[in-house]
């Protein structure tokens, strides 16, 4: 007995009904009731980091991470929406991209490798 998944993520905005339609038209998360969309089997992190980590952005307590089957084609569309993407690569982790939405909460993408 124990976890099995993910089964929500919940987060305080300040607009919830555009943060809720940017996510829906960039990323694609939460367009079906109550904000759900289903997802594919695959691994899950939880990590805890250290107080004073460098992996968090300055003053976040938390960081979003998706998994995203083709990492360059998200980049390109979020690009072209005008939203400033990083990306990064660790060698036998994956690629990663970094994004902030509208309220300056931080997103990270991961293309598994």
């Amino acid at each position: 007995m124990g976890v099995t998944g993910i089964g929500g993520f919940f987060f305080r905005a300040r607009d919830p009904e555009a943060i809720r339609a940017w996510y829906i038209e960039h990323l694609g998360v939460g367009s079906a009731p109550y904000g759900s969309w289903e997802t594919q089997a695959g691994p899950s992190v939880f990590a805890p980091f250290p107080a004073d980590t460098d992996y968090l952005p300055a003053g976040h307590q938390w960081m979003l991470n998706l998994r995203v089957d083709d990492l360059d084609g998200m980049c390109s569309r979020l690009q072209a929406a005008g939203i400033a993407v990083t990306t990064e690569d660790m060698p036998g982790v994956g690629r990663f991209a970094r994004l902030h939405d509208p309220e300056g909460n931080p997103i990270e993408l991961w293309e598994p490798s």
